[in-house]
């Protein structure tokens, strides 16, 4: 093992140009991957916001007993799907159309506004499905005039987290690829510039597969230090859309250090593509 380093450090002293090009580009191609990833991370959290406000209200018939109402609420909170169940009385309905109404409060001087039990869902059972099916068992209660819960808007928010879900998938496994190539490229100048020390390697009894070690170790260094580097570009960026564009949320720590082995990984299939075909050729 000592020696496989040894053998690494060496083929970087001897194309430093070619290598910090080769780290540089590599770090370029996962920045791209990376500002892609907060921008797809930033729409998740926000798609996250607005599903904590999917809610199911049920109006409630005139001349319904606070009793009925109570036992109700306490039945539709025992569903398995369920987080809460409020009850909320025709005061309180009025008060809380005053309160969103703001400056057009005076709207509802006067009004009578329905009592309703307003239904809220566990996060994972909020999808149009569930939210549909919790709503027709409330919907089955003999009182319940109408049930409203935005159907329409539920389908079109699980409509673009798909779509951002499948984009997300389709460029990482574009961005990924690019970056294979660009390693696997420069891996292949690695052996090619060794030709001659390779085949005398073999001559003296050297296997592939120690021949191999070093530049797949080369390839690793190579992912992890772009890696590390496009972190570094992705964090700049995402304070500077923070200063002056729009508060965003970055990556955790559990996904920054995937975000590294996802480099690494990188590094190694492009470096044991490149040489295992390479070396079969020399």
């Amino acid at each position: 093992m000592k020696r496989t380093v040894r053998d690494a450090l060496i083929t970087f002293r001897r194309t430093p140009l070619l290598s910090v090009l080769s780290i540089t580009t590599i770090a370029f191609s996962l920045f791209a991957f990376g500002l892609f990833g907060l921008v797809a991370l930033n729409i998740r959290d926000a798609l996250d916001r607005l599903e904590d406000r999917v809610e199911i209200r049920a109006f409630v018939a005139e001349g319904t007993s606070p009793e009925q109402l109570a036992t109700a609420a306490g039945d539709i909170a025992g569903y398995p799907e369920v987080l809460d169940a409020k009850m909320v009385t025709q005061e309180q309905a009025l008060v809380r159309a005053k309160k969103e109404l703001g400056d057009f409060r005076d709207v509802f001087e006067g009004a009578v506004l329905p009592a309703s039990i307003d239904v809220r869902l566990k996060p994972g059972a909020r999808d149009p499905a569930t939210v549909k099916r919790v709503a027709s068992r409330v919907r089955a209660f003999s009182f319940i005039d109408d049930v409203r819960y935005g159907e329409e808007w539920i389908e079109k928010l699980y409509r673009l987290r798909n779509i951002a879900g499948i984009a997300g998938l389709v460029l990482g496994l574009a961005f990924a690829a690019v970056s294979v190539i660009i390693i696997g490229a420069t891996i292949r100048m690695a052996v090619l510039s060794r030709a001659q020390e390779i085949s005398i390697m073999r001559l003296v009894g050297a296997t592939d597969s120690y021949i191999r070690r070093p530049f797949l170790l080369e390839g690793i260094a190579k992912g992890i230090m772009g890696g590390m580097l496009a972190l570094l570009l992705t964090y700049i960026a995402r304070t500077l859309i923070d200063r002056y564009l729009i508060e965003t949320v970055f990556f955790d720590i559990r996904v920054t250090f995937l975000g590294l082995l996802f480099g690494a990984l990188i590094g190694l299939i492009g470096s044991s593509l490149s040489v295992g075909r390479h070396l079969r050729r020399l």
